[in-house]
């Protein structure tokens, strides 16, 4: 489809906590693999200038050895990425970070559960992006089969928030009965996890619950579906090519569509180094998907 003149505007706009945002959001893991960070500010500053202005990232956004194995060299942060590209920041730009993971004294992957360690880590995220108070904190979580309690994690994060380190909270990788617990603690702003098209559809309802209860439901890997951290793939099945063919479009574009189509409270989060992929995935908000369409698709 025609690319020209298509802002992050076209997908409507949600209010995400206490800020109204675009629905279409970038998402900034992938950053970090370009081993170009001329590129990859060029790209952050791209993605503001068409309108983006819900930016997702993460501490543990790194590389090499980070979410994303990035070539030899220096480490090389997301959330220092995006203060180099963007600070002063934009009156209007939200930020959203995500906390949990992260690398203990030994340089082993560990997740953290107590207060102090939370706070090591929210710290580092105010650090790095250069701010005083975070827009939006996720708790990232590994989930456990049964009762895997949030509540000491997630009143951890809720005291920062009393205490001015964080406006708005978030939980990641969670089912509904982690949301029902937070949402006992503190307000809850949205619900991030791995969704799509193709994968983690048992999620189908959690969505919608978000919906009846106004949280948003932000979705990484909407693009690249079942290949996750390894990207989008080319192999798409015959409805979903041929309707893009209809569409003009690229399949990854309807992908991000159909997203955007499961409701108003459904927030997108495309990520990519690729200045031309970028605009592609904005123009994807665009994109009408009538019933029947999504009938054939769902």
């Amino acid at each position: 489809m025609p690319t020209n003149e298509i802002t992050a505007a076209a997908a409507g706009t949600w209010l995400l906590g206490d800020r109204t945002v675009h629905r279409m959001g970038f998402g900034s893991m992938r950053l970090t693999a370009n081993p170009d960070r001329d590129r990859a500010i060029s790209v952050l500053r791209r993605a503001v200038e068409l309108g983006v202005n819900h930016i997702d990232t993460a501490a543990f956004y790194f590389s090499p050895g980070g979410i994303i194995d990035g070539p030899p060299g220096p480490v090389r942060y997301a959330t220092e990425l995006i203060r180099d590209a963007l600070a002063p920041y934009p009156a209007d730009l939200f930020l959203a970070t995500k906390v949990g993971p992260g690398l203990d004294e030994h340089g082993e992957w560990s997740e953290a559960t107590t207060y102090a360690q939370l706070r090591a880590q929210v710290e580092e995220n105010l650090r790095r992006l250069g701010r005083d108070e975070l827009d939006l904190v996720n708790l990232r979580i590994v989930k456990r089969p049964g009762r895997d309690s949030i509540a000491e994690r997630f009143g951890a994060l809720a005291r920062m928030r009393e205490e001015g380190l964080i406006r708005n909270l978030g939980l990641s990788n969670v089912r509904l009965d982690h949301l029902d617990e937070a949402q006992e603690i503190a307000p809850v702003a949205c619900v991030q996890n791995g969704y799509a098209l193709d994968f983690n559809r048992t999620d189908d309802e959690l969505l919608r619950e978000c919906g009846r209860r106004g949280v948003a439901y932000t979705p990484f890997f909407a693009v690249a579906g079942s290949g996750r951290e390894s990207g989008a793939s080319a192999d798409h099945d015959a409805a979903l090519s041929d309707l893009a063919r209809a569409h003009d479009a690229t399949p990854h574009q309807i992908r991000l569509a159909w997203t955007l189509h499961q409701g108003p409270h459904v927030l997108a989060i495309p990520g990519t180094g690729d200045p031309a992929h970028l605009t592609a995935n904005i123009a994807a908000g665009a994109i009408h998907l009538p019933p029947p369409t999504l009938a054939t698709l769902g």
